[in-house]
Parts: structure tokens; C-alpha cells; sequence
């Protein structure tokens, strides 16, 4: 599995939160596939098969992320 950068997992685990927000608040057709888009999404990141364990694994890959040292703005352009 490629690992992805973290600016990248922060933002599935922002939209996934935000979709599974709005859907248990107001779920309709609209909402159910922004959720399941959102949790695909997730899980091909981190390489998972549940949304369950996308999740840990996501947590796991951010702890990763925050011990190592931080890359410039050129250095980040670079790596991607």
C-alpha cells in the first residue's frame, strides 16, 4: 500500500465525518451516497476492507505522520 500523504487523510476522514453526519441527521438518497463514496474513499486510502478498520488504520498511519519530521512546502511538492 502507498502511503497517503496526510493533508490527503486528513481531508477523507473530514469528509467522511462530514457525510456521515449529514446522513444520520437527514438521510436521503443524496446523503446515503455521499457516505458510501466518502467510506470507499476511505478504505481503498488505507487499504482496509470495513469502515471500522479504515478508521484504526487511519489513526495508526496519522501517528506515523506526527513522528516524522515535517517537510517544507517545495519538499511536500517533490513527494507528490
Amino acid at each position: 500500500m502507498i502511503l497517503p500523504a496526510e493533508k490527503d487523510l486528513r481531508a477523507a476522514l473530514a469528509r467522511f465525518a462530514h457525510a456521515r453526519i449529514e446522513h444520520d441527521v437527514r438521510p436521503t438518497g443524496r446523503t446515503s451516497r455521499a457516505l458510501e463514496d466518502a467510506t470507499y474513499t476511505l478504505c481503498v486510502m488505507t487499504g482496509s476492507r470495513t469502515v471500522e478498520q479504515a478508521l484504526r488504520t487511519a489513526d495508526t498511519l496519522l501517528e506515523q505522520h506526527a513522528g516524522r519530521p515535517r517537510l517544507s512546502a517545495d519538499q511536500e511538492t517533490l513527494a507528490a
